[in-house]
């Protein structure tokens, strides 16, 4: 059977080796509060010359929203693994995100007439670039002392298997983590999972580092003081040689951390829970919670109903154009699976001589008899998906999300691509992440689909707003050079 899951490597990669706070996870936020209240102040003082109790006030107001704004961003898990370019993105969707609430906050209150707008530009433009300078010295510092040895720690990993590798590949290729990996040490000399690793190796995850010895040397050289620190990667079958390793450092001072190989799941959405005081790890589930779920929503409205709006007389115009130069109605309406596998109605412009809703749906192929000459130009630029607006509007879909599939299509996938239909766990969305990575047209092989799938599920696996920003900012380019849409 077909499987879109992704590799094990894959999926370590979106956990962290150590969950322990470190000194750059308080500094850091810190900095960026120093940061906006700082450029307020230089701003402020380069155009009046003195700064005023209101100017400390919209300082302070500002840090908390900005905070919080971090929150819906991703920006306040700090993820030193994260390129610049990715960093930059959330800080300046932060930033604009704070912006939006200053300003209905000013709208509201009166409050912006304290400030010319010299100051207020001069302020939005220098806060974020002082933020992100602010940053970046701090990557530096905190790379120079780990290359002087302050704060690392001397790292061991107990078991030479799949998650052993992929562990060790983590610490090495993670600098930031601030760990010195000394051995592998397991009972069993030979490497196991060898068609696994083969397949790690591909993705330059695969160590060739050797056995330094059995778990009775790992535990003499963490009581001689050898080892600050045991990574445990044996299988969870392996209870008995976990308990053995856990009973027998306990006479020593090392930090022990048991690293699950939950990996061999399809994690969707992973997360630390509890379930009556009893830790829990998701497995399958959305990460539109709570707040971040209400924000998503605020979001979709907002843009949607400002887009709509925006584009009205376009819509109207491609509304007449489908009814004068074609007989049928100007919209379709196809039942396709929305959040949680609900059956929604999703709106099109109708770009075919047939409106197929049953059983069985054909789909569009390349020179198809049943698209209008009108209909070609709309799907090639996927303005036939323009009245989907609607269904943002009204809370079926979202803006950004897996493309909605026709309902007899889902049916036909879900036995063949093992979990498919996970990407239901968030709404589907006018573009997505597989959009903007080539997946459109037709999927006339399991392949392709799998593809989209794949993409479906990394997106909600990282979703962020920074991600719905950049999603929404690359489909604005990509939508127009697509020759595999028709």
């Amino acid at each position: 059977m077909p499987s879109s899951s992704s590799s094990p490597a894959n999926s370590a990669q979106s956990f962290s080796i150590l969950g322990s706070r470190h000194w750059y996870e308080f500094v850091q936020p810190c900095l960026d509060a120093a940061s906006i209240l700082a450029s307020l102040i230089v701003v402020k003082f380069a155009a009046r010359g003195h700064v005023d109790d209101a100017s400390f006030a919209m300082g302070l107001i500002t840090v908390i929203v900005f905070f919080l704004s971090s929150q819906l961003t991703g920006l306040h898990r700090g993820d030193r693994r994260s390129c610049t370019d990715s960093e930059i993105v959330r800080v300046l969707s932060t930033w604009v995100l704070t912006i939006l609430v200053l300003g209905l906050l000013a709208f509201a209150t009166r409050y912006g007439q304290y400030f010319a707008r010299s100051v207020i530009l001069g302020w939005v433009i220098l806060s974020p670039a002082m933020i992100g300078l602010s940053r970046m010295c701090l990557r530096i510092v905190q790379v120079g002392l780990l290359r002087r040895g302050v704060g690392v720690r001397r790292v061991a990993i107990a078991g030479h298997n799949t998650l052993g590798q992929q562990t060790q590949y983590n610490i090495s290729t993670d600098s930031s983590l601030g760990l010195n990996f000394v051995g592998f040490y397991d009972d069993r000399s030979e490497l196991r999972d060898t068609a696994d690793l083969e397949s790690q190796q591909e993705d330059g995850s695969k160590s060739d580092d050797p056995v330094c010895g059995d778990l009775s040397d790992l535990i003499q050289a963490a009581r001689n003081g050898e080892v600050e620190t045991v990574l445990v990667t044996l299988p969870m079958r392996a209870e008995k040689r976990i308990r053995y390793i856990l009973d027998e450092l306990s006479d020593s001072t090392v930090s022990v951390y048991i690293v699950p190989d939950f990996f061999v799941f399809e994690l969707l959405h992973a997360r630390w829970t509890q379930v009556g005081g009893l830790p829990a790890v998701s497995v399958s589930e959305t990460p539109m919670f709570g707040i971040d779920g209400v924000a998503k929503r605020a979001a979709d409205l907002v843009l949607a109903t400002t887009g709509l709006l925006t584009i009205s007389i376009p819509m109207l115009l491609i509304a007449a154009a489908v009814k004068l130069t074609s007989p049928g109605p100007v919209f379709f309406r196809q039942r396709r699976y929305g959040l949680d596998g609900q059956e929604i109605r999703v709106w099109k412009f109708r770009s075919m001589t047939t409106c197929d809703d049953g059983a069985v749906v054909k789909q569009a192929t390349q020179n198809d008899s049943r698209i209008t000459p009108l209909g070609a130009i709309l799907r090639k630029t996927s303005l036939d998906e323009l009245p989907q607006l609607f269904n943002v509007i009204e809370g079926s879909m979202s803006l950004v999300g897996p493309r909605p599939h026709a309902s007899a299509h889902n049916e036909q996938y879900r036995g063949l691509i093992r979990g498919y239909m996970m990407r239901h766990k968030v709404k589907p969305g006018i573009t997505g992440l597989a959009q903007v990575n080539g997946c459109r047209g037709e999927t006339e092989t399991v392949d392709k689909m799998e593809r989209r799938v794949h993409f479906d599920h990394q997106y909600i696996r990282s979703w962020s707003f920074a991600l719905d920003l950049k999603i929404l900012l690359r489909t604005l380019l990509v939508v127009w050079k697509q020759p595999e849409a028709y």
